[in-house]
């Protein structure tokens, strides 16, 4: 004979902890997202340095270029560092790099 209230019966309970695992990873997903991305005017050398395809000399590039001004939109970004094109922004905007909060949007 089972004396606990209706509320503590073990389907009600495991569907309570479904719901917060469901909860739980729905948080973890929206914090990973918002982690994920990384503002050129922001980043410092070894974050620069974790995006593939940019390496240690660009990296370099944009931290000497960016303490002039930072950058205003990917267009200024692109025209004042030799080595990042069209090709290399929309790669690093696809890995989570910003401009001012801004992705990359090809011209067409």
């Amino acid at each position: 004979m089972n004396n606990w209230p209706d509320k503590f019966c073990v389907g009600s309970v495991l569907k309570t902890c479904q719901r917060s695992l469901e909860l739980g990873l729905l948080a973890l997903l929206l914090a990973s997202s918002s982690a994920f991305a990384l503002d050129i005017n922001q980043a410092n050398e070894a974050e620069l340095d974790s995006i593939k395809g940019m390496g240690p000399a660009l990296s370099a590039k944009v931290l000497k270029v960016r303490a002039q001004a930072p950058f205003k939109d990917w267009p200024d970004l692109m025209q004042r560092v030799s080595g990042i094109r069209q090709n290399k922004a929309r790669q690093f905007s696809e890995q989570g790099l910003t401009v001012n909060g801004q992705t990359f949007k090809a011209k067409p």
